[in-house]
């Protein structure tokens, strides 16, 4: 195991992690459930499904014989100029899912591509038609990704700071409160009324790395509505949000007003293969259909439509469509509310759910923020306690498997309440 750990800090570069850091990689051997197990024998509950995109429980078994059917039949095979039939079931199923809006998709390979052709769809939407479109709005404290485009639209700040000058220029409306709403709304009417504005682009209901910070379905129909009304395109990353982590399918079906263009990936194969795909409605569709060459959106992956990916997607549609998950979306979400209920502590500054996500922000003089001191104490402590939370800056959520049992969420749930109970003073 050593020998391992070694080679692993010689060779490798992990992401979103120093590399001069007291702490060392734990070597996992086998996933199983919701369990990691280590090569030192614990078990680890993974309460954030590896970065939200494990679905049905690690090692599933009927993911995996999908998975091991497919390579056996056809690995991989160039998606332009040719097709196969695991891709044209995926699209046919995802887009029956999705809003009825939608009639296109394009595919990728991960969350940040599929951000990153959703904005090149939008802004080549308005050249192909002739208009001089090139602004974009996002919301304030945004995070769409790690390539150029998806870091543009996304909050600027410590992630993306030697990067900057090279990121085009987006418009940041605040993100949507009851106390700002008003505000919000008058920014973005202005923007979008100016005329120049290509898109709009979101994460609806659920800002991911900005803390898991919640909005109303009230509050982004408006939003969406006065885009629209001032012919802007709305772009919703369901990258985290989609396939049930929100109770419904995807959080823009929470909406009467749909988006043009939408994001997917993470819990779009459940977690086994990487994949990502970009959809869009017959609007945005029309200003592609040309026999003109110059109008093809010309962006492409070695790895677009894999067999093998869309063979998991296939499978884990099968999963989550059941009604064994539905149930288990609805008794997660149950689950959450009955321990926001029951918690108690000076501690909390704000509880909230949404789906099958919690998240308790924990009050933090210092620096509330993804680089809170109270992050150095929470990963840890509940690592040691074998429950892998890793914390938002001074936030601590919970974003399971589908499969967690009851008890399983009340190990997570007690200890919660027993690292509240701590006496902690973070260090910067």
């Amino acid at each position: 195991m050593n020998d391992l750990l070694d080679l692993d800090k010689k060779l490798i570069w992990h992401p979103f992690t120093p590399l001069v850091s007291e702490i060392s990689p734990i070597l996992i051997e086998k996933a199983e459930g919701v369990y990691l197990h280590t090569a030192d024998g614990r078990k680890i509950i993974d309460a954030i499904s590896s970065w939200w995109v494990n679905l049905h429980g690690h090692g599933h078994e009927y993911i995996a014989k999908a998975i091991s059917a497919q390579a056996m039949k056809m690995e991989h095979v160039i998606f332009a100029g040719f097709t196969h039939e695991p891709a044209i079931r995926i699209s046919q199923r995802v887009l029956s899912i999705l809003p009825d809006n939608q009639v296109k998709i394009f595919y990728s390979d991960n969350g940040s591509t599929a951000v990153e052709v959703a904005i090149k769809m939008a802004l080549q939407y308005w050249h192909n038609n002739n208009h001089t479109k090139k602004r974009v709005i996002a919301l304030e404290g945004a995070y769409h990704g790690d390539t150029f485009g998806a870091m543009s639209v996304a909050e600027r700040g410590p992630f993306n700071a030697a990067f900057q000058s090279h990121l085009f220029n987006v418009e940041f409306i605040p993100f949507p409160t009851e106390e700002n709403f008003e505000e919000v709304k008058r920014k973005l009417f202005a923007l979008t009324q100016s005329k120049d504005v290509a898109a709009f682009i979101y994460e609806p209901l659920l800002q991911g790395t900005a803390g898991m910070r919640m909005y109303s379905e009230e509050m982004l129909d408006e939003m969406i509505s006065i885009a629209h009304q001032n012919e802007t395109l709305c772009i919703a990353d369901e990258v985290l949000t989609g396939f049930g982590r929100t109770g419904k399918l995807f959080a823009s079906l929470y909406c009467k007003n749909q988006p043009d263009i939408m994001c997917l990936s993470k819990g779009i194969t459940g977690g086994f293969m990487p994949f990502g795909a970009t959809t869009c409605n017959q609007k945005v569709l029309s200003a592609f259909e040309s026999s003109e060459s110059i109008k093809t959106l010309y962006h492409g992956h070695s790895y677009t439509a894999n067999p093998i990916s869309c063979a998991a997607a296939n499978a884990s549609l099968d999963l989550l469509l059941s009604a064994d998950c539905r149930e288990s979306l609805i008794r997660i979400n149950i689950s959450h509310k009955k321990f926001i209920e029951r918690v108690k502590s000076e501690r909390i500054k704000d509880i909230r759910c949404l789906g099958t996500v919690m998240a308790v922000e924990l009050k933090d003089e210092g620096n509330a923020s993804y680089f809170s001191a109270l992050r150095k104490i929470i990963y840890p402590y509940f690592l040691k306690k074998n429950i892998l939370l890793r914390p938002l800056g001074n936030i601590i959520y919970i974003l399971p498997p589908f499969v967690i049992k009851d008890e399983e969420l009340e190990i997570i749930y007690n200890e919660i309440e027993n690292f509240l109970k701590m006496d902690f003073n973070p260090v910067e």
